[in-house]
């Protein structure tokens, strides 16, 4: 290739823009490159390249597609033929600019009369960039031929160039020829690649797509369809969202520690718990998913690994389950940010017709969160209260700015990851909330605290109502939640919550420890409306008949002062079942655990309750069960991270000093060998002889990143295990480790 080499051209740069690349290729940076030419091989690697076209928008890419088209990867091309090429759809103004943009990623290098490419990038737009086939260098005259050959030429300059055919099986004469496939080969405005395929030079493509070559090119990125909201309303719905998300997760807790779903054997979990999941929390089954994988996801449960393993909740969950509703929200949410997995492709069947199950292997993806922060980003970056409706529009915007970002699978991906920030309470109404863009800029704490600000404060009151049913207005106090929480069911939530009260509800309270006293002031504390007397005599109707009978362990007793009671309980056929024995009028002892006999007799119709040594009532219903939280590899994808720019100058001005240290003339010179590690005495012979002579020397060395480098300085001080010298070029003392010398050469004076 002519024209200036990239290295030739990487050296010209400032600094800045040496900064500036390596700020938007961070792969370049690492390992730290010695020199000007090493760098330039890794610009031109085919793994950077891809990497860097990830993140070009589609007019930026089609300007660099029309250099390969035009051989920019072995000649110069000037960007006015690349316009011409593009055609006039493409103005001088955004054609500079984005020419401008590829240089500052070295995707393009040189002036504007001779813009060259690195060679590899060819293959990152397939065999025939463009659509085109190769270029013969020929003229070719297509006027005179029939409407067949027309066809054949037109579909094959549409792209792709090559066309599968019996009919070049063999070449003929022109007069011989029967087809247009023929005829086109006898002309020569067919090239016949073998005895099956045809290909269309690209010549004559070019004549046939007229004044735009490469097609319709899109300069400007599409505008999608927004409308402005209050972001007070955003936060709201988004506020509702997020605290239905932790009712659901704390129910999905209690539901597994009770009753732990097992574990296939391919990992993950089965159908039919999903489905009772579902069930359970009165949510669809793809909202089941969802919640199953960030329960797992944000470490709150965990497969127990034993011989027949279970998903169980961890020890996790208990410190989760006693923090605020916001903070259980952070959580939450930001398990779901980092998840490495897609939720959306459960109940989805692979290309095997296999099912995609929740907690599977198969649908772990390690570019999720970086595909689900691109999309919330793009949200983000909006004015505050600019909501998008359709996710289409979203998701044809982000095809325009990143077209190789996403996979086959991106336009369902900003679809699933609205779907999903919207159930998570991250986005709301099409636009991302406060919380939201606080979890993205700042991390969960502090969105922790913005979901706080923007939730209206805990309520203190419920409404009683005459059916037995409490109606929870809005978000309850901790205290008072709990509370509700022990005496009613959930009936139905929302923005309210309505709790039933019932005699198994009361009974259960009761089994807690709470007295009748308790309850009632509880109600008629707390109820802005009158308690109705149907409550009041359920409260005292149960409390009448719980705690009659007393149960302890004998193995396990009961006791009752009413000896009919007690006779009566021993007359019961589930007495026999619980081996059930009289040891006084009023006492009788089991040998089976006191949660199976108290279980059994509320079976049979009872109402016994538990009392501990002190003849106070026990709560012994289960706390459920938890497995140790498991240590999972970090759930970001590894990608290069980049550096400061103080930290990107220092290693600019190290490249440039192995530049110079590459071009400076050599004399004598002695190599360490690598396994005598810093010494030979010819090399502390040579470095002690230029620090009696004040000359310069060039050194070898590895750096503490194990990379090697080459620095000119003139010795002060070689002994003790050090070298110390003074490089002229920056103006700096250095001192260098004498085992990490590889090798030294006097510098030639002229």
């Amino acid at each position: 290739m002519s024209g200036i080499t990239l290295a030739d051209w990487l050296r010209a740069q400032d600094d800045a823009a040496l900064v500036a690349l390596l700020r938007a290729r961070p792969d370049l940076a690492t390992p730290p490159p010695a020199d000007m030419s090493v760098l330039a091989t890794r610009v031109g690697t085919r793994a950077s390249i891809a990497r860097a076209c990830e993140d070009l928008d589609t007019f930026t890419l089609a300007v660099l597609e029309g250099l390969v088209v035009q051989g920019a990867d072995t000649e110069p091309v000037a960007l006015a033929t690349l316009a011409g090429l593009l055609g006039p759809d493409v103005k001088p103004k955004p054609l500079k600019q984005a020419v401008t943009k590829l240089k500052s990623l070295a995707l393009v290098w040189g002036e504007d009369d001779g813009l060259s490419v690195p060679p590899v990038t060819r293959e990152a737009f397939g065999t025939y960039p463009g659509g085109l086939g190769r270029a013969t260098g020929q003229t070719y005259d297509i006027q005179g031929i029939t409407e067949g050959e027309q066809r054949v030429l037109q579909k094959l300059a549409a792209g792709p160039p090559i066309g599968d055919t019996k009919d070049a099986s063999r070449v003929v004469p022109l007069e011989k020829a029967e087809t247009p496939v023929q005829r086109l080969l006898a002309r020569n405005l067919l090239l016949r690649r073998d005895p099956g395929t045809v290909e269309l030079p690209r010549e004559i493509a070019l004549q046939l797509r007229g004044e735009r070559p490469l097609g319709p090119i899109q300069v400007t990125e599409p505008k999608p369809k927004t409308s402005t909201l209050q972001q007070t309303s955003i936060d709201a719905t988004g506020g509702g969202e997020a605290l239905e998300l932790v009712r659901h997760v704390e129910n999905l807790i209690a539901g597994w520690s009770a009753e732990p779903p097992p574990v296939l054997r391919t990992g993950g979990l089965g159908v039919r718990e999903l489905r009772k999941v579902a069930k359970d929390l009165d949510v669809d089954e793809r909202r089941a998913a969802l919640l199953i994988e960030l329960v797992v996801g944000a470490d709150l449960a965990a497969n127990t690994e034993a011989a027949e393993p279970e998903w169980v909740p961890t020890t996790k969950a208990d410190v989760w389950l006693a923090a605020t509703a916001e903070v259980r929200w952070a959580t939450i949410a930001h398990a779901w940010l980092e998840l490495p997995r897609l939720p959306a492709l459960v109940g989805r069947r692979d290309e095997k017709d296999r099912l995609f199950t929740p907690l599977a292997d198969e649908i772990r993806r390690v570019q999720a969160p970086r595909d689900r922060r691109w999309v919330l980003e793009t949200l983000a970056a909006f004015p505050k209260g600019t909501a998008i409706a359709d996710p289409a529009d979203l998701a044809a915007l982000l095809g325009w700015r990143a077209p190789r970002r996403g996979g086959r699978q991106r336009d369902e991906l900003v679809r699933w990851t609205v779907e999903e920030g919207s159930a998570v309470g991250v986005l709301a109404l099409g636009a991302i909330t406060s919380a939201g863009r606080v979890l993205l800029d700042e991390g969960p704490g502090h969105a922790a605290k913005s979901l706080g600000d923007a939730l209206p404060a805990p309520l203190d009151h419920v409404l009683v109502q005459a059916d037995l049913t409490v109606v929870a207005p809005g978000r309850l106090e901790p205290e008072l939640a709990d509370e509700m929480a022990l005496v009613a069911d959930v009936e139905s939530a929302g923005s309210a919550t309505v709790y039933r009260i019932s005699e198994t509800t009361v009974r259960r309270a009761l089994d807690s420890g709470r007295s009748a006293d308790e309850l009632h002031e509880l109600f008629k504390i707390r109820s802005r409306t009158p308690v109705p007397q149907s409550l009041t005599y359920l409260i005292d109707d149960a409390a009448r008949r719980h705690g009659r009978l007393r149960g302890g362990s004998a193995g396990s007793f009961l006791r009752c002062d009413d000896s009919v009671l007690i006779s009566e309980v021993l007359a019961h056929p589930e007495a026999t079942r619980l081996e059930l024995r009289r040891i006084a009028p009023t006492v009788l002892v089991s040998p089976l655990p006191l949660a199976d006999v108290l279980d059994g007799l509320r079976s049979a119709g009872f109402a016994p309750a538990a009392e501990g040594p002190d003849g106070q009532v026990l709560d012994l219903r289960p706390g459920g069960r938890r497995t140790t939280p498991r240590q999972r590899s970090a759930r970001k994808v590894v990608s290069p991270t980049v550096p400061a720019d103080e930290r990107l100058g220092e290693l600019v001005r190290l490249v440039r000093a192995g530049d110079r240290a590459a071009a400076t003339p050599r004399g004598e010179r002695v190599a360490v060998p690598g396994h005598l590690g810093a010494g030979p005495s010819a090399t502390l012979s040579l470095l002690q002889q230029a620090a009696r002579a004040r000359r310069r020397v060039l050194v070898g060395f590895v750096d503490s990143h194990g990379t090697a480098a080459q620095r000119v300085i003139e010795p002060h001080v070689v002994g003790g295990g050090v070298l110390e010298g003074y490089d002229h070029s920056y103006g700096e003392v250095l001192r260098f480790p004498l085992h990490r010398v590889t090798s030294a050469a006097l510098v030639d004076e002229d």
